[in-house]
């Protein structure tokens, strides 16, 4: 049976008057049908910079308030990169390519957290990266599912479930709160680091792993919902 705390147990996962599980879920719902829509356009000789442009006409047109964080388009050596860091340039994606986006749009007066890899081309190493992160981060999840971890013991599996797969996480990425916009009032700080169990609708789950050897990586992340 799972034992996630309730909204108001811990400090930490304070939320706001307008807050609504429902409405999270919306939008993260409509920032994952953004997203989409925007990889779908994404084709090599296409700059990271253009990707935004076309990203951030997308996301106005579906009705987005504003961004809590910016549209961040990472392409080749750039997707080992963390949030914080800056791209090299504005990189090209080639013909055989990684990519990945990451986006924090506002609808409903809700913060939305979504991002995925993907990518182009034949690299079977690329593809096999893009598809690990995405099984990491459904164990990581399922080990959430089933209750009673903390935030600290969800990425300390995390790192062991990577390197069992041959793949090395960035423990620097730790994940984050969300609510109703804006949740930086309530200093929820990282997912990581949080040693109680996370409750539902208010933690974003990320992952970031890299390439053993070779300059990429791949990022994922969603609600723990």
């Amino acid at each position: 049976m799972t034992t996630h705390a309730p909204l108001s147990f811990q400090p930490r996962e304070a939320v706001g008057p307008a807050y609504s599980r429902s409405a999270i879920a919306e939008a993260q719902k409509l920032s994952w049908q953004a997203l989409e829509r925007i990889a779908a356009l994404v084709r090599p000789g296409m700059t990271e910079a253009e990707v935004r442009v076309a990203g951030e006409a997308i996301l106005t047109e579906m009705g987005m308030e504003r961004t809590w964080h910016p549209l961040l388009v990472r392409f080749g050596a750039n997707t080992l990169k963390i949030f914080s860091d800056r791209s090299e340039g504005d990189a090209v994606l080639g013909e055989n390519d990684i990519f990945f986006i990451d986006m924090g749009p506002v609808f409903l007066g809700h913060e939305g957290d979504v991002g995925a890899t993907y990518t182009v081309g034949s690299d079977a190493e690329m593809q096999a990266c893009a598809e690990a992160v995405r099984v990491l981060f459904d164990r990581v999840r399922a080990i959430w599912d089933h209750g009673a971890v903390s935030g600290r013991a969800l990425y300390e599996r995390a790192e062991e479930e990577a390197r069992a797969m041959g793949w090395v996480l960035n423990i620097d990425i730790k994940g984050h709160r969300v609510s109703d916009d804006p949740h930086s009032v309530h200093k929820g700080g990282n997912l990581g680091d949080f040693d109680a169990v996370p409750g539902k609708g208010l933690w974003i789950l990320e992952m970031q792993i890299r390439h053993p050897k070779r300059p990429f990586g791949a990022f994922y992340e969603d609600l723990l919902a």
